[in-house]
């Protein structure tokens, strides 16, 4: 996907576990995506979220046993699209974040690049 810059899609990750982490920013890339950032717990995500420059962000609902609910508050005042990841079903998404789109883990590529469509303006 190619952003208004017309360049690829930055895309913040927030990924606590490394293999799923490269196994999404190998699918990110085949849909002409770029993973700009990755913070594998919630306070590097807090501080990316507070002054990077991306399109859409894409976050796993649990890191490292923390909820990744600060973040989301932080690129939601910012503007910045995100789709949640999650084993946890849609509970999992906190309640003022529902509207946003949600991959269930796991995922196939097609279900993520429809969450990313969804997502971006």
């Amino acid at each position: 996907m190619i952003s208004k810059s017309g360049e690829p899609c930055r895309i913040l990750l927030v990924e606590d576990e490394a293999l799923i982490a490269l196994m999404l920013e190998d699918m990110l890339e085949s849909m002409d995506c770029a993973v700009t950032a990755l913070a594998p717990r919630v306070a590097l995500g807090i501080s990316l979220a507070e002054t990077g420059d991306f399109d859409l962000a894409l976050l796993d609902v649990n890191v490292a046993g923390e909820n990744v609910e600060p973040v989301a508050d932080i690129l939601a005042g910012r503007g910045i699209p995100f789709i949640f990841a999650t084993g946890y079903g849609e509970a999992g998404v906190p309640l003022k974040h529902r509207e946003r789109p949600v991959v269930a883990k796991p995922f196939r590529s097609e279900q993520l690049e429809s969450a990313i469509k969804k997502a971006l303006p």
